[in-house]
């Protein structure tokens, strides 16, 4: 091969090519050569190395002869005379975030890219986003897809001065090469994706030398999945995991993969191997195929040729033409079939990668339409059928059209082939549907031309005929769902095509399109009376029917359906010629026989002539599209005035047609009353999605139109009666039927309830345009009324509870503001919608889109508010708008005979009082009736003369022409005196004064006006009366009350007399929780608000008792008592970190490292322990530990929730997730001795503190050394300074006061090695070992890190230090702080005294042998706990316990404290910062004495550093040690217990006035300075030799990088307000680690701003030798495990605690409404919301994220683990 790549002669190849006369041999007899040798060398090639030869062999020279020069050259003459593309088709890869406009896009389906929608004018409209499903492209410069801004500015021609026109003429030397080229390469790439296991090479392809290398292809399916196809290889190829694991990615990111090369038996054999092994697995084998290697390699330039089709096509429009003139040439080989058929026809067939291809390259190329057409009337002259014939526009869009509609031609085939594949439509052919049929002038003339509307029915009935049972009905019993599913999916495309209703009709569109509909008519046919259900008697049903299918069938038509509707109310003969055709195939389907004659009915002197049918006892069905569809075409024809061109016999036959709509209507009914109980649950899932807003416009609705039509041409008592013979209560209402078993008379009251309900909706819905003159925004205007009329509602549910059209809008956001108010979310929940008060007069208790529960809830709502404002319950009917004259004699029902003999039966049986003969119910929606009637009348009265007006209910209802006391009125009177009917009191008062209103009318006695006040006098009469009512029976329940209470307070006082002791010797502050001061003199007062030095306040006795929230037993915190203890959660954090993604050392045999013995000052990894604050004895919590582990461990998933094995526990009260428990130790009692403090003051100076400390530590020697040889785990290192001989003054320490130490009961001391060895374990990620000497360091670690996070949030949320914490917060400080305090008690005296030495080494170098940090490698708060809590352990002697005295505490504490800080002042001197030069006197004493110290830090340096102004020196030390100091007084507040100054309590208080306060508590001067002089001969050697380390200089020559001071407060990464903007950023994101264009999921870590690749194998790393994903791992160094992650396309917050556990939350992003948007799904534009910004940023300060991921995981019922790992 190396020899070929030196003898290639480029020049000369390309010069045979052009003289050569068949360039498809040449070039063949070339490849034949090149391909083997560049793909069959290795069995893993380098894939740069191949690529780099592709191009140079192949490519380059293809490239060369199509320009006939150097490519490079070509390209930029090409582009010197073209223009860029209007059009920008970008192909959408899947996830890839698109836009649609709501306001201009012609339909749903146009939609932009990110880059083009940010340049254009949608920008600012009503816009929607969402996620692809991939295989689109984008439609920017499309004019037919936009109403306005077609295009982007990009792709604006009008933007470009120099662009004249988009046109691009290749020269014809140029055009014929590139037609010859693509002709050859083009079947080439067809035949060779057209490629059967058995087909032979063709001889200008077949190899020169015989080779017998096979390749075994195995190509991914749908059937097996990832794990079943590394199990086969394994068993079948022979290779590990990590390899099958390879070739399984590789398989189903690509589609296929070689998994052997070999001779042809061994690859027959892995062949035969992979299938037994795979069908073992599952019911179907892999497939797998044995190709030639040359063939394999053949396959693979195909597939890289299909990439560099695109490339050459993107070079210029010329191209792309010759390109698709080529491509729909018709094959003279392959039976005049054209490549691009081929190719469409082989989709099913192809693997994931060729189809990929084939998709890409028809996109950029046949589907660039409105280029493509413009181009062939710009620049092409001919075409190939005549070469001396120029043809006009006109015949070359024909042209180009009659080619597209080949597709038709294949379009059976095609939708065969994609009903048989197993892979998703998004990636089939048949998906480019969407791309051709949305077009609408290409829809159009796909409609005249192809009749493409019937040949897509009719492909859909050829595919659905096996389903069709001998009465030419579906039936879907025993259905494959998976093929039914994907049959529906062609429905998309019909449509695709009605999606723009034509302005224009002609000859041929008109014949065309009811040639259609007609097909579509004999598919309404066969679902006309489909899967018929019977009631089932006596026994339940055994099998519940299939009835899915059906439904899914109906909710794909329905907008379908209306679409047709549509598009025939465009035109009147299009109207009325398919209102024909539709009546005249339902009359077809209504043609079949009854079982029994008509026979004639009687009641109230009215015969209807009917054949009787039950549908309690006869076959029915739910399905009758054609009623309906009829019923919608009628109400448009009379909407348009059409109805006088309907025959007679059209208009006259409703009887018959309204036959199926009421059986639909009545089976609902009967449902409801619960007769078909036995039918199982299938028929009431029917039911309910009948009337469901999915279905119920096309389904409950329309037969509810279809009775109202038939009400408007049928007699009303006829009509009546046919609703009483159907309902089954004809004889229970004519008095034949008397029964006495309660079931039939309970079924009897429900179907009269539901006929009832029935009535008030058929006269009274009448929003619908064409039965009233309303409008669709009127329609959805009332539809949200009456949603909000339920309870206040969000957006989102408002949407859910609205119908969508076929553009998925619901018209919302047209009238939400007239009708309602908004409310805006606060920090959790949603903005919800109240409707205004002055539409809530239109509300109907009984809107007929109610469900029951809806209809409960808003019936109670409006009574409890109408209660509320004092006006009566009754909930009137509202008045309805009138209805159209075709529509208007429907109101005669409300007036005739049946209807008032009905009313008059069900008033009777209430006025028996008889309860089983009449509900509340029925009473309540028979007064509805009637006032719906009434309303009707009295609206008539008002609009006519009383000549005009025929309505005569109220006559009727008085009795005129009945007998006295049958009369409706006469009745009413009489059960408004019932006690039975108090509830519907109000409304029997309305519905009277409605009869009075009616009958002043009538006689018109008074004028209306005045009738309508003094009628309205009684009312208002009533409601003062029930006001007064009200309000004295409030008066004397307030009288009641005070009684009550009085008494009580009378049995308080008696109490606190009789045990006046116990009260007296109860301290004040148990009672007032207030420390005793109120008996202080000011003096004393003020000496107690110091906490540390001989000052120090006294620590009172304070008894507090808690309750076990176990056991809800009291006990007193005592030492000596049995334990109590606090659950917390141990967790390391990187929330104070100055260095994200450092991670300190944390392995506990490298006893070398500085950490935990010294916390870095950049805090890089903490240990926190916090705490709910609910106490348990610690008894209980073992008893309740035990059994949650018991049970816990049988739970599902149980592992995702709590860590068994880490000790982890939810808290029993607040399901907090806890991993230890700390347990109560009370503050020791301290009464200070002020004159033994000040005798000891004047011996124990600072220097003398110093030897006496360096004498004991000295003078430990032997003892000390061997006590830590057996505790420091192997340590060999021997301290000389601890061996020394005993000094003289060795006990001098003891002199100054000691006293025996506290002893603990024995569950105390338990508990406190169970809480020290969590914070080991947690903090340090290691075993548990409670004799590791790290065990105590830990403890005072989590006691200082706990301290620090605490006073950070202060600080950031601007609150006090003291009285501003939450109880659980102060309670687990202070358990924390005496926890940590403890631990010299219970660990090895030796190792606290070593470790003390160690820590005082860095402020005193001189004492230690080993080399200790510099004051700039360590954070000094931590260094002050670990010192004031180890310093005790100095007390400890051989043969008695001791420990210091108050006073001897407060001096070490005192000057332990000094040290600590004059360090701190000089780490906070030695950072680098810009200071100012100063020339000039210091202002103040504080200034001087700063400038003094960086003088002399400046010379102990031996750097000579300018001057600089003393009063900044003064503000940057006192501003970068305040954090310092609150986290002290934090600490000694704890420790001491002494209270601290009222200035610390209060927030309004200066930050001067603070830090004074402060340093007060503390014992320390306000100008900290003071130290520095006030021990001057101490701290100059200390300071020589502080400023003389190493590390200052290394830091001072600028080779090393430390931590500024004041540190920088963390927060959560600045976000965009608008969410598009990171959908922008998540759309340039390249995976650092791959660099394939698969779909990504892009995340954004919160804490440090990076982004990731999650959810990908190419950004899997090793984590303590496991895989795990790149938020995983990202989260393992930037939050020491925890993690907050967006990811971006989801829009959701990902919240980690481990590799195991996670938990998804809100993102803080909102659309206008108030709502989170999840996935997208809904598309409105996002915004961020700071405030629950703010929320998250304070769940991450408080270390609540594995709280919350717990409390979330808890509620969530866990069915499928996620792989968190894996993220």
């Amino acid at each position: 091969m190396a020899e070929a790549y030196k003898s290639f002669d480029e020049a000369e190849l390309i010069k045979e090519w052009h003289a050569s006369t068949d360039l498809k041999l040449t070039l063949y007899t070339y490849l034949r050569r090149q391909v083997p040798q560049i793909f069959c060398q290795n069995e893993e090639p380098n894939p740069n190395e191949e690529e780099e030869q592709v191009e140079r062999f192949l490519l380059h020279p293809l490239e060369y002869f199509l320009f006939g020069e150097d490519p490079d050259e070509g390209v930029k003459k090409l582009k010197q005379g073209s223009s860029s593309s209007q059009l920008c088709g970008r192909v959408f890869k899947e996830g890839e975030t698109v836009y649609s406009c709501r306001d201009c896009a012609i339909d749903p389906t146009c939609v932009l890219c990110m880059d083009c929608f940010q340049e254009s004018v949608h920008k600012s409209h009503r816009y929607k986003m969402h996620a692809s499903s991939g295989g689109g492209f984008c439609d920017c410069g499309d004019v037919e897809a936009w109403k306005i801004g077609p295009c982007c500015s990009k792709h604006d021609p009008d933007a470009a001065s120099d662009m004249v026109t988009d046109e691009c003429t290749l020269e014809p030397e140029l055009c014929e090469r590139s037609e010859m080229l693509f002709r050859v390469l083009l079947n080439y790439f067809t035949d060779f994706l057209d490629w059967a296991e058995d087909s032979q090479l063709l001889a200008p392809l077949k190899p020169e030398e015989k080779d017998n290398t096979y390749a075994c292809v195995l190509y991914n399916d749908e059937h097996h999945s990832y794990d079943h196809v590394i199990y086969t290889l394994q068993r079948s190829v022979n290779c590990d995991q990590a390899e099958a694991q390879n070739h399984t990615a590789i398989i189903d990111k690509e589609g296929r993969r070689t998994v052997k090369r070999g001779s042809l038996d061994s690859c027959r054999d892995a062949q035969r191997l992979i299938k037994y092994n795979s069908e073992h697995v599952s019911l179907q084998p892999l497939r797998v195929e044995v190709l030639h290697s040359a063939v394999v390699a053949h396959q693979t330039l195909a597939l890289r040729l299909g990439s560099w089709f695109q490339k050459i096509i993107g070079y210029s429009v010329g191209f792309r033409q010759a390109f698709c003139r080529v491509a729909l040439e018709p094959n003279t080989d392959r039976s005049s079939i054209c490549c691009i058929s081929r190719l469409m026809l082989l989709d099913a067939t192809l693997y994931k990668g060729a189809r990929k291809i084939v998709h890409e390259l028809i996109f950029c190329s046949m589907l660039m339409e409105t280029e493509f057409k413009r181009l062939f009337a710009v620049e092409f002259t001919k075409v190939s059928i005549s070469p001396n014939r120029k043809y006009s526009k006109v015949d070359v869009f024909l042209q180009f059209s009659e080619k597209i509609c080949g597709l038709f031609k294949l379009y059976k085939d095609l939708q065969n082939n994609f009903i048989d594949d197993d892979h998703e439509r998004n990636i089939s052919i048949t998906a480019l549907s969407v791309q051709i049929f949305t077009v609408p002038t290409l829809a159009r003339y796909l409609i005249e031309e192809t009749n493409v509307i019937t040949r897509i029915v009719n492909t859909v009935m050829a595919l659905l005929l096996e389903h069709l049972d001998v009465n030419n009905r579906f039936s879907f019993l025993g259905y494959n769902s998976d093929k039914f599913s994907r049959i529906q999916a062609i429905f998309h495309d019909l449509r695709y095509i009605l999606i723009s209703k034509p302005s224009m009709w002609n000859f041929k569109l008109r014949k065309q399109f009811l040639e259609g509909f007609n097909a579509f008519l004999g598919l309404l046919k066969c679902m006309q009376g489909m899967e018929e259900v019977k009631c089932q008697f006596g026994q339940h049903i055994a099998v519940e029917p299939e009835w899915e299918a059906g439904f899914t069938l109906q909710i794909q038509l329905r907008h379908i359906l209306a679409m047709f509707q549509d598009w025939c109310s465009s035109d009147d003969r299009i109207l009325l010629e398919a209102f024909r055709d539709c009546r005249k195939v339902l009359l077809q389907c209504n043609n079949q026989p009854f079982r029994r004659k008509a026979a004639d009915y009687y009641m109230c002197k009215q015969i209807l002539h009917v054949r009787p049918y039950k549908v309690s006892q006869e076959p029915v069905s739910i399905h009758v599209p054609l009623s309906r569809l009829l019923a919608g075409l009628y109400v448009i024809i009379c909407k348009n005035g059409l109805r006088d061109q309907l025959f007679d016999e059209e208009c006259n036959d409703f009887r018959s047609l309204v036959e199926h709509p009421l059986r639909c209507v009545v089976l609902a009914a009967q449902v409801s009353a619960e007769m078909w109980r036995r039918n199982g649950l299938s028929l009431v899932s029917q039911v309910y999605y009948y009337q469901d807003v999915k279905c119920r416009d096309e389904m409950y609705d329309k037969d509810i139109l279809m009775l109202q039509i038939a009400a408007s041409r049928m007699d009303a008592n006829h009509f009546l009666m046919l609703l009483l013979l159907r309902f089954e209560l004809f004889n229970f209402f004519n008095g034949k039927c008397c029964s006495r078993d309660h079931n039939e008379l309970l079924q009897w009251n429900r179907l009269t309830e539901e006929m009832l309900y029935l009535l008030i909706v058929i006269v009274g819905e009448r929003y619908v345009p064409g039965v009233t003159n309303v409008t669709k925004e009127d329609v959805t205007m009332r539809e949200v009324i009456h949603l909000l009329c339920i309870e206040p509602m969000a957006h989102s549910s408002l949407v859910k509870g609205l119908p969508e059209n076929e553009s998925h809008e619901t018209g919302l956001e047209s009238v939400i503001n007239k009708v309602a108010t908004f409310k805006k979310p606060g920090v959790s929940g949603h903005g919800l919608y109240e409707v205004k008060r002055e539409y809530l007069g239109e509300f109907n208790p009984f809107f007929y889109h109610y469900s029951r529960s809806q209809h409960s809830k808003a019936e109670e709502s409006q009574k409890k508010r109408r209660a509320h404002e004092g006006a009566d319950k009754a909930l009137c009917p509202p008045v309805p708008p009138p209805f159209c004259a075709a529509f208007s004699t429907i109101v005669r029902l409300l007036c005739c005979d049946i209807f008032v003999h009905v009313l008059r039966r069900v008033l009777q049986r209430a006025a028996e009082e008889k309860s089983t003969h009449w509900t509340e119910i029925m009473i309540q929606r028979a007064l509805h009736l009637i006032g719906q009637a009434l309303l009707e009348e009295k609206g008539q009265l008002e609009d006519r003369t009383l000549e005009e007006v025929t309505f005569d209910f109220s006559r009727k209802a008085r009795g005129v022409g009945f007998e006295e006391g049958t009369s409706l009125f006469y009745l009413l009177s009489k059960i408004k005196a019932i006690h039975s009917f108090e509830a519907q009191k109000d409304m029997i008062k309305w519905v009277l004064q409605m009869f009075e209103i009616v009958k002043c009318l009538r006689e018109k006695s008074t004028p209306t006006t005045s009738m309508s006040v003094e009628t309205s006098k009684p009312e208002e009469s009533a409601q003062d009366n029930e006001k007064a009512e009200r309000k004295r029976k409030a008066e004397a329940a307030k009288l009641h009350r005070q009684k009550i209470m009085a008494q009580m307070s009378a049995m308080q006082k008696n109490f606190i007399e009789s045990h006046k002791m116990l009260y007296d010797n109860m301290p004040e502050s148990a009672m007032k929780g207030q420390p005793l001061t109120s008996t202080e003199s000011p003096v004393e007062q003020k000496e107690l608000c110091v906490s540390v030095g001989p000052h120090r306040g006294s620590t009172l006795a304070e008894r507090e008792v808690l309750t076990c929230i176990l056991c809800q037993e009291e006990q007193e915190v005592a030492s000596q008592a049995p334990a109590m203890v606090l659950t917390a959660c141990v967790q390391r954090s990187t929330v104070l970190t100055q260095c994200r993604g450092k991670m300190p050392t944390s392995s506990a045999d490298e006893t070398a490292t500085l950490y935990p013995t010294f916390m870095p000052p950049d805090l890089a990894v903490g240990t926190h322990t916090g705490s709910c604050g609910h106490v348990m004895h610690a008894t209980c919590w073992q008893k309740y530990f035990e059994v949650v582990q018991n049970t816990t461990r049988n739970r599902l998933h149980a592992e995702l929730i709590i860590d068994l094995e880490n000790g982890e526990f939810l808290c029993p009260l607040c399901k907090s997730l806890c991993n230890t428990v700390v347990p109560l130790i009370p503050l020791e009692p301290v009464i200070f001795n002020y004159e033994n403090a000040e005798i000891i003051g004047q011996h124990l100076t600072l220097t003398h503190w110093i030897h006496v400390l360096e004498a004991r530590i000295k003078g430990l020697k032997c003892p000390l050394q061997e006590n830590a040889d057996c505790d420091m785990e192997g340590s060999n290192d021997c301290d000389a300074v601890l061996c020394r001989e005993g000094q003289p003054d060795f006990r001098a320490l003891l002199s100054y006061g000691v006293q025996k130490p506290r002893k603990f009961s024995d569950s105390i001391a338990e508990m406190l090695v169970v809480c020290a060895t969590a914070v080991h374990r947690v903090g340090l990620q290691t075993v548990p070992n409670e004799l590791c000497p790290r065990v105590p360091l830990m403890a005072w670690n989590t006691c200082a890190f706990t301290l620090q996070a605490i006073e950070n949030i202060l600080l950031e949320e601007d609150k006090p230090l003291f009285g501003s914490l939450q109880n659980r917060q102060l309670a687990g400080m202070k358990a924390i702080v005496q926890f940590s305090a403890a631990q010299r008690i219970k660990s090895s005296q030796a190792v606290i005294q070593r470790h003390f030495t160690e820590m005082l080494a860095v402020l005193l170098p001189v004492m230690s042998k080993n080399d200790p940090p510099s004051i700039l490698e360590v954070d000094f708060f931590h260094l002050l706990v670990g010192l004031v809590l180890s310093l005790p352990s100095l007390y400890q002697e051989e043969t008695v316990d001791l420990q210091p005295s108050a006073v001897s505490s407060a001096y070490n504490h005192l000057y332990t404290l000094h040290l600590v800080t004059m360090a701190h002042v000089l780490q906070v001197l030695l950072l680098p910062t810009d200071l100012p030069v100063v020339v000039g006197d210091e202002e103040t004493e504080e200034a001087r004495a700063a400038a003094e110290l960086y003088a002399a830090v400046s010379q102990n340096t031996g750097r000579i550093l300018p001057d600089v102004c003393g009063s900044f020196l003064a503000q940057k030390v006192k501003t970068g040690i305040a954090s310092f100091l609150r986290c002290t007084a934090l600490f000694f507040s704890c420790l001491t217990g002494v209270r601290p100054p009222e200035q610390l309590f209060c927030a309004s208080v200066s930050c001067q006035g603070q830090m004074e306060a402060v340093c007060s508590y503390l014992a320390l001067p306000s100008n900290v300075f003071q130290l520095f002089q006030e021990y001057k001969d101490t701290v100059a050697p200390l300071l020589h030799r502080w400023c003389s380390s190493p590390a200052i200089t290394k830091h001072l020559n600028g080779t090393t990088q430390t931590v500024r001071y004041p540190r920088r407060r963390n927060q959560l990464i600045d976000l965009p307000e608008d969410y598009s903007a990171l959908l922008n950023q998540a759309s340039h994101f390249q995976c650092p680690k791959s660099a394939d264009d698969e779909r990504k999921h892009p995340t954004l870590c919160l804490f440090c701003g990076a982004m990731l690749c999650s959810q990908s194998s190419c950004c899997f790393s090793q984590l303590n030798g496991e895989d795990v994903g790149a938020c995983t791992a990202h989260a393992a160094t930037c939050g020491a495990g925890v993690g907050m992650f967006l990811r971006i396309r989801e829009c959701e917050i990902v919240l980690m605690a481990s590799k195991t556990r996670g938990s998804t939350y809100p993102a803080p992003y909102l659309d206008d409404y108030g709502e989170t948007d999840p996935h997208l799904g809904r598309g409105n534009p996002l915004h961020l919301c700071p405030e629950r910004y703010r929320k998250l940023k304070k769940m991450w300060q408080t270390h609540c994220i594995l709280e919350e991921i717990a409390c979330s995981l808890e509620l969530v019922n866990v069915m499928f683990a996620f792989d968190w790992q894996m993220l």
